[in-house]
């Protein structure tokens, strides 16, 4: 994920709408530096896991889902694992991958219990289709496949899933410069360390490589955290719920400067204290924490990549 690390970090020294706070991200490290809080990966028990292979399709299936929520006040990323996770205790060949070809949105809608249109229900519904295709086509219908071809690298699997699903392909252009965020593509490789503990399908032996995840809730609790710093015009835009639009330049500001502060968050705690922190594991504890706060106003951005 060194291209991840490398653009972030070239956003950032370029930035004019978001920047770090060198004494937030100090003063947070030393905050956290002795007692970084530990959260388990199915903390609410609202994931599918049977220690299998069945998890790893699920897994593929929900990440390739896990984006946009906003628009509809009342859905949240529970209603989609909590839905795909009882769909597929209900049937367990929901998700093999001739059928993941062949679902409709109101048939993904019926899955999720959801009552009305899903926030890009067309998006979804395309990238339903575009995974099972793929497994169908290289994998033998199988994620497990995808996840046996990495040889226990957390590079090696994003990449396989970049090359593989066009709709992982998180890239977008900042000042001419191609940026490379893959915020579903790395959770995909986080969720199955965290799933399966580091051990089986979730032996990865360069998880540290990951990055933490670029989305919409993360940069609003490090800017309430005064890691982040936003512009006048940026925090205006936000504080009166005003579309950011997917590729501007607020908005690649705003996913590149959260994962390069995550970065410098996690050197400063080594400086300190001689311990390597995880970014998925910064990452989880970060967007619990802004789960938990309701009051929390992040920046709004229709894409399928958040």
């Amino acid at each position: 994920m060194e291209a991840v690390k490398a653009t972030a970090a070239w956003v950032a020294s370029r930035s004019s709408h978001v920047t770090l706070d060198s004494s937030g991200i100090e003063n947070f490290a030393e905050r956290i530096k002795d007692s970084i809080p530990k959260v388990e990966w199915n903390f609410e028990g609202t994931h599918y896991f049977d220690n299998g292979p069945l998890t790893v399709q699920y897994l593929l299936v929900l990440d390739a889902l896990n984006f946009c929520f906003w628009p509809d006040d009342e859905l949240n990323y529970d209603h989609l694992a909590v839905g795909l996770k009882e769909a597929l205790q209900n049937d367990s060949s929901a998700f093999d991958a001739d059928r993941l070809q062949k679902y409709t949105g109101l048939e993904l809608r019926k899955m999720l219990k959801w009552p009305r249109p899903l926030p890009l229900e067309d998006e979804r519904v395309r990238l339903l289709h575009e995974v099972g295709f793929e497994l169908e086509k290289s994998f033998d219908g199988k994620a497990e496949n995808l996840v046996k071809a990495c040889d226990k690298s957390a590079v090696k699997l994003v990449e396989l899933i970049t090359s593989h699903f066009p709709g992982f392909r998180d890239h977008s252009v900042y000042k001419g410069h191609q940026i490379f965020l893959y915020k579903r593509a790395q959770i995909f490789v986080a969720d199955l360390w965290g799933a399966f503990k580091g051990q089986g399908y979730g032996e990865l032996k360069d998880i540290e490589s990951v990055t933490m995840f670029a989305d919409y809730i993360v940069p609003a609790v490090l800017q309430q955290l005064g890691v982040l710093r936003y512009s006048p015009s940026l925090s205006d835009i936000i504080e009166s719920n005003r579309e950011i639009t997917s590729g501007t330049e607020e908005e690649i500001e705003l996913r590149a400067c959260t994962i390069h502060a995550v970065e410098e968050i996690k050197e400063s705690i080594q400086k300190k204290t001689g311990n390597q922190v995880l970014s998925a594991e910064l990452d989880l504890w970060l967007w619990a924490y802004g789960i938990a706060c309701p009051s929390l106003q992040h920046h709004r951005t229709l894409s399928i990549y958040y």
